[in-house]
C-alpha cells in the first residue's frame, strides 16, 4: 500500500489479518474463507471503508486488509485516506459493487493489491488471500544498512519572503533523494503558506498540524504515519493551516519533531522561514548546516546583514553557505556581486541564473525545480547539492579522526593507576 513513510517498521504485534465489510453477506462469505485460513473470524467489522480509516488511524494496520468500497462516493480518493494511516508493507484488498475497468486499474495502481467485485466467491476471496500470503512470504527488499552512514540536518532560509529559499529546499531534497541515494525528509515549517508538498505535486495531509495540536503524539511510530512520500528515499511533512489559526507556541514540537525526524532519516532538509527561526532560535541547535537564499538587491543586502549577525550568535557552530537566487543578466542585478559581498563580509557562494521559462515548467510538472533544470541553472543545484555533501563527508572524517585520537590516549583511570608507586 502507498503508505506513509518508512520500509522499517516491525511487523510482530501487527493482526495477520483485518476486514472492514458494509453488510452481512460478504461479512458472512469473508468469515468462511477467512477460517479456512486460520484467519480470526471475529477480525471481520462492520463499518466498510470509513470504519478502517477511524480505526487504522488509533490502532496498527494488519498484514493483510480487506475494505469494502461498496458505500463509498469516490473511491480513489478515499483509498488515498486508507494509505494514510496505512503502515507499510500492508497488503490492501478491495471489494465493491462497480464493474469498472478504468477503476479497476486505477485503485491497483495507488497500491491495491486486488478488486473483487461483489457479491463475493468464495474461490475470488481464497485466490486474492493465497496472493496476498505469496507475496507476505516471498523474499523482501533489504534495505542497505545505513545506520553508520553520516546523517545531517540543513536548514534553508531566505532572507525574505518571495527570495525562493522553498524552490532551493525542495530542490536539495529532491537531489539528497535522487542523486545521493540518501534517506531524506523535507520538513516546511511555514505552516500556513507552505509550499514543501506544492512542489512535488501532493497533498500536505495533517501529519504537521497534528504534531503541532499534540506534541505529545510525536514518536516514530507518528513519523511513519505522518510523512507524505514523494519517491522510494523523500518524504515530505508540511502543512496548510488555516490563515487564523496560530500553531506554533513555544516551539517544543517543532524541536521533537526534528529530533524524531533525524532519527528516521540520514538528511532532514529543513525549509526554515525566518520569521520562525528568530522566534524560536532553539531549533537551530542540532542543524549542522544553514542555506541563506538571497537576491542580489538593496532590501536583501540588509537583511543578509542582520540574518548573518543571527546566525553567528544562534548557530555559531552551523556551517553557512551563501546562495544567490534568480541571478539574471538583463537587467543586471540591483546591486553588483562585487557590492554586495563586501556589504555582507563574506562571498557568495553559489548562483542560481534566472530561467523563468524553467521554473514554469517545473511548477506545471509538479517537480522540484532541480529535477528539470538543465545548462547553468542544473549545474548550479548540482554544484550547491555537491558542495553541502562535500562538507558532510569533511565532517565525518574530522570525528572519525578525533575518536582515533582519543583512542591512543591514555584513559584517566589508567593514568592515575600508573603514576602511584
Amino acid at each position: 500500500m502507498n503508505a506513509p513513510w518508512n520500509p522499517k517498521t516491525g511487523v510482530g504485534a501487527r493482526d495477520a489479518f483485518n476486514a472492514f465489510v458494509c453488510d452481512d453477506e460478504t461479512a458472512d462469505a469473508v468469515k468462511v474463507v477467512a477460517a479456512e485460513l486460520g484467519w480470526a473470524v471475529e477480525k471481520v467489522n462492520k463499518g466498510g471503508l470509513r470504519n478502517a480509516v477511524q480505526t487504522l488511524s488509533v490502532s496498527s494496520s494488519p498484514m493483510v486488509l480487506l475494505v469494502d468500497l461498496s458505500e463509498s462516493g469516490d473511491p480513489l480518493n478515499d483509498i488515498n485516506a486508507l494509505a494514510e494511516v496505512c503502515e507499510p508493507g500492508t497488503i490492501v484488498i478491495a471489494v465493491g459493487m462497480i464493474n469498472d475497468v478504468k477503476l479497476y486499474r486505477d485503485l491497483v495502481a495507488s497500491g491495491l493489491q486486488d478488486y473483487l467485485l461483489k457479491p463475493l466467491s468464495a474461490d475470488a476471496m481464497r485466490e486474492a488471500f493465497m496472493h496476498a500470503q505469496v507475496t507476505l512470504q516471498g523474499p523482501k527488499h533489504v534495505e542497505a544498512d545505513t545506520s553508520d552512514r553520516p546523517r545531517t540536518t540543513i536548514a534553508v532560509i531566505g532572507t525574505r519572503g518571495g527570495v525562493g529559499a522553498s524552490t532551493v529546499a525542495s530542490s536539495l531534497a529532491w537531489l539528497s533523494a535522487e542523486s545521493q541515494g540518501r534517506s531524506t525528509a523535507l520538513l516546511d515549517l511555514d505552516v500556513q503558506f507552505g509550499t514543501g508538498a506544492l512542489s512535488f505535486d501532493l497533498e500536505p495531509g495533517r501529519g504537521l498540524t497534528d504534531a503541532l495540536e499534540n506534541p505529545s503524539r510525536i514518536d516514530g511510530l507518528f513519523i511513519e504515519r505522518a510523512m507524505v512520500r514523494v519517491g522510494e528515499k523523500l518524504a515530505v511533512l508540511s502543512a496548510e493551516a488555516p490563515i487564523s489559526q496560530p500553531l506554533i507556541a513555544d516551539g517544543s514540537a517543532l524541536f521533537q519533531l526534528q529530533e524524531e525526524m533525524r532519527n528516521a532519516f540520514e538528511t532532514v532538509i529543513v525549509d526554515l522561514p525566518r520569521t520562525v527561526a528568530v522566534q524560536h532560535p532553539h531549533l537551530l541547535s542540532d542543524v549542522n548546516h544553514v542555506v541563506v537564499v538571497t537576491e542580489q538587491t538593496l532590501a536583501s543586502t540588509r537583511d543578509a546583514i542582520r540574518l548573518l549577525g543571527f546566525l553567528k550568535a544562534n548557530a555559531p557552530h552551523a556551517k553557512v553557505t551563501m546562495v544567490a537566487n534568480r541571478v539574471g543578466t538583463n537587467p543586471p542585478p540591483e546591486v553588483a556581486r562585487k557590492d554586495f559581498e563586501a556589504s555582507i563580509e563574506r562571498r557568495i557562494d553559489i548562483v542560481i541564473p534566472l530561467d523563468v521559462k524553467q521554473a514554469v515548467g517545473a511548477a506545471k510538472q509538479g517537480r522540484a525545480l532541480a529535477a528539470v533544470a538543465n545548462g547553468k541553472v542544473g549545474g548550479a543545484f548540482s554544484a550547491l547539492a555537491v558542495q553541502l555533501a562535500g562538507e558532510i563527508a569533511a565532517e565525518v572524517e574530522a570525528k572519525t579522526l578525533m575518536s582515533k585520537v582519543r583512542s591512543l590516549l591514555p584513559q584517566k583511570g589508567t593514568a592515575k593507576a600508573s603514576g602511584k608507586k
